[in-house]
């Protein structure tokens, strides 16, 4: 068998470059309105403009029909009612909404889309809207000199992909992530633009293989697909949080994740009995070393079979679950969607008596070989297919089973493509169509397939999940991890820009795995990954089979204290992590962000790989390069205070900063705050005092953040069982005065009172709502 699996990989086959012949739409012949939508016939192709709200449009291009308005598997956004001024004249046509102008050139039909302020955001030149004879629809946009393009979803490399040419076709990659190492998992057909300090986002809609390519021209990108409609979305921003907002607003947000979720995660392919098991955990608990999760990979399945447990490995895993549930840890295993070919095994019994399995036009249910052997795999395209897959994970929800981790969920196939024929059919619920069309959304089917399954089965307990492969919309059902890296520096350091871009995909829950998955880890990559991995939105250690194992006592006891404080770190910060989640479930802003959405006018932000935000007022600069100890850490507009040593940098400048082993350098920006609770123990991981750290700022000056916090597990938060605090925080010229401006929800914590820490000169002078006091009574 071929060993181009998730153990290796192929370039794939070079071949001779051809014309590329594009088809112009051509000139405008007339126009329409049908509702809230623009019909335009063109001479070779039909234009759809649709407002979604006044600051997002729709454009579709179809060169064979009408176009398709109701069809995504992205989008949930309704198209709201939008005030549109028509200005009809003889060369040009305008479309304005309050936000957005749609400039209109008829001949040849041209689209321009500019602010309110006439700013152009998106604009056609010689060549617009086109396609080829086979099927591929393309768009050409001008590109400025002072544009930089961000977020594409799971990509290696640099932070800004200026430059770059880009490929969205989920893959199973297991060979080393370089920075030209394109595709991967991940396909979401999205950017953001930052010009000047001004943002747009570009949302390309389309699920065949598809392009961006921000490389050829010095004035031109492009973006093009294999088959189907060119349809895309424009948002008009102006900054990257609304731009941020609008892609959500579209796609949807992050589900409200439990708190557990949020802690460390300990994994390996494979903990390969329950003895092991017990083991890890019980060291965890002897160590005193916060711990959340443990999951189980592949091995602990009967012959890899999905919904089943090896009987001599694992022979009572309902009361290994709660036995650790006991001690504050939850068990999450891994589920594949390849279903073994096997007569007596049930769930594939059930696939092929209730024709759930993808098949060839002709009928036959396609085979691929995956980790089982010959497989079949579930057609999550169709309703009841996905409701059948989410009732299968009640054999894990009843034995106390909370998380799954979603795998090989390009789909993978061990053969030369690494996934199956894209001429398989997909029922489609009720618009079949090939695999070619809908590869890169199958594993974001698998994902709604096992997130709502398990929400229905859970009794109002929130569901985790782990997913390797998705598309835009990935956010509403799942947490994300970059997939199988290695034990590289050169991983870690591209760790941070790859989390980032995520984020400003709108996947604000993910991380990598730490330490890396695959070679052999060392102590001091481990230690300063796990230092970043604090504070990266999933936090979990991974290895694989066959490396040295990497839990975070086995580089001896420096090691093992240095990472020990980190992990606790991670708990300390958890209501702060918390109430960036609650942020994030909202508003879809990320909780590990880059500079530049905080700071779009600096230009010194825009190409930072290797520092990163959490929320507004946190900055974080890892060592990310083996033994070093000191390293450049540029400082935004504003002062900037080391949380360790209270030292204070000017900010628009670059300081050298020395951070031995045991240093994370973390700066909070003056005039600011932050909260943190205490860690106290795996058992019960509730803060018993939480404390609002305030540092001084100019007199004056105001900060204003929301502090949240509810049961952390269940849905309760829904019908108000929630505390939500919107702090305004005043510093004056001898202390500060912290101000409760807003506060709802009927959630009362088991902390009672918010204590005040005052970081400043020395005359510290506390006052909340005006009063002397250093408590925020709840």
């Amino acid at each position: 068998m071929l060993d181009d699996t998730s153990f290796a990989i192929h370039p794939g086959n070079s071949q001779a470059e051809k014309p590329v012949i594009y088809r112009d739409v051509g000139s405008l012949n007339s126009y329409e309105k049908d509702g809230s939508t623009y019909l335009f016939s063109c001479e070779n192709a039909e234009v759809a403009v649709r407002f979604f709200r006044a600051d997002i449009v729709r454009v579709v291009m179809n060169p064979e029909s009408t176009p398709a308005l109701d069809q995504s598997r992205a989008v949930i956004a309704n198209a709201e009612d939008v005030a549109v001024r028509v200005i009809d004249e003889d060369i040009y046509l305008t479309l304005a909404t309050e936000r957005l102008e749609i400039h209109i050139t008829k001949t040849p039909f041209r689209i321009t889309i500019k602010d309110s302020s006439g700013q152009e955001l998106v604009g056609e030149g010689e060549r617009g809207m086109c396609y080829q004879a086979d099927g591929t629809v393309a768009a050409f946009k001008k590109m400025h000199g002072a544009d930089h393009f961000y977020g594409f979803g799971e990509k290696s490399g640099h932070l800004n992909k200026r430059g770059e040419a880009l490929e969205m076709w989920n893959t199973d990659v297991y060979a080393p992530h370089n920075p030209e190492t394109d595709p991967l998992y991940e396909s979401i057909p999205y950017f953001m633009t930052l010009r000047e300090g001004r943002a747009h986002g570009i949302f390309f809609d389309n699920t065949f293989r598809s392009f961006f390519d921000m490389k050829t021209s010095e004035d031109t990108y492009s973006f093009s697909a294999e088959g189907g409609q060119l349809d895309y979305y424009v948002m008009a921003g102006p900054d990257p949080k609304a731009v941020l907002q609008q892609y959500t607003h579209l796609t949807g947000r992050i589900p409200l994740p439990s708190k557990w979720s949020l802690g460390y995660h300990q994994s390996r392919y494979s903990y390969e009995s329950e003895k092991e098991v017990r083991a890890l955990a019980q060291n965890f608990i002897d160590k005193d070393i916060p711990i959340d999760v443990i999951h189980l990979d592949i091995h602990y399945m009967d012959g890899y079979r999905v919904f089943t447990f090896d009987k001599d490995r694992f022979p009572n895993p309902k009361k290994l679950i709660a036995d650790l549930r006991d001690m504050g840890i939850r068990v999450v295993p891994i589920v594949d969607p390849g279903v073994k070919k096997d007569s007596e095994y049930a769930i594939y019994q059930e696939g092929v008596r209730d024709d759930l399995f993808c098949k060839y036009l002709e009928g036959d249910i396609y085979f691929g070989d995956v980790w089982p052997g010959t497989s079949a795999f579930p057609d999550f395209t169709e309703q009841k297919v996905r409701d059948w897959w989410g009732e299968k994970h009640a054999f894990y929800t009843e034995i106390g089973v909370e998380g799954i981790w979603n795998d090989m969920n390009e789909p993978a196939v061990f053969n030369e493509t690494k996934t199956m024929d894209t001429s398989v059919m997909h029922r489609n619920d009720g618009r079949p169509t090939t695999h070619r069309e809908l590869h890169n959304v199958y594993g974001l089917l698998m994902g709604e397939a096992t997130y709502e399954g398990m929400k229905k089965q859970l009794d109002g307990k929130r569901p985790f999940l782990l997913t390797r492969a998705g598309y835009g919309g990935v956010q509403r059902y799942g947490s994300v991890w970059t997939g199988d890296n290695r034990s590289f520096w050169e991983h870690l350091q591209m760790s941070l820009p790859m989390v980032m871009n995520l984020g400003l995909s709108g996947v604000a829950f993910t991380g990598p795995d730490v330490g890396g998955f695959a070679h052999d880890t060392n102590a001091e990559l481990l230690t300063r990954w796990t230092q970043v991995g604090a504070f990266t939105p999933f936090f979990r250690n991974h290895s694989a089979i066959g490396f040295r194992y990497q839990e975070p006592w086995q580089f001896g006891e420096k090691y093992e204290a240095i990472m020990r404080r980190y992990i606790q770190m991670r708990y300390e910060w958890m209501p702060q992590l918390y109430s960036l989640f609650y942020e994030a479930s909202v508003s879809g802003l990320p909780v590990m962000r880059p500079l530049f959405m905080e700071f779009p006018d600096d230009e010194k932000t825009y190409n930072l790989n290797d520092q990163f935000m959490i929320g507004d007022n946190v900055m974080i600069a890892p060592i990310l390069q083996p033994s070093v100890t000191d390293r450049a850490v540029y400082m935004p507009e504003g002062t900037w205070v080391d949380i360790m040593t209270e030292q204070e940098y000017a900010g628009g400048m670059s300081h050298l900063i020395h951070a031995e082993l045991e240093d994370l350098p973390i700066f909070v920006k003056k005039g600011t705050a932050f909260v943190m609770g205490d860690w106290t123990s795996n058992k019960d991981k509730t803060p018993k005092d939480v404390t609002l750290n305030v540092y001084h700022g100019e007199p004056g000056e105001t900060y204003r953040m929301t502090f949240y916090d509810d049961d952390g597990e269940t849905y309760a938060y829904e019908n108000g069982d929630y505390m939500k605090l919107e702090l305004k925080i005043v510093s004056e010229a001898k202390g500060v005065d912290v101000r409760v401006v807003g506060q709802s929800g009927n959630f009362k914590p088991a902390y009672g009172s918010i204590l005040v820490g005052f970081h400043g000169d020395s005359v510290d002078d506390v006052k909340v709502n005006g009063q002397q006091k250093r408590q925020i009574d709840l």
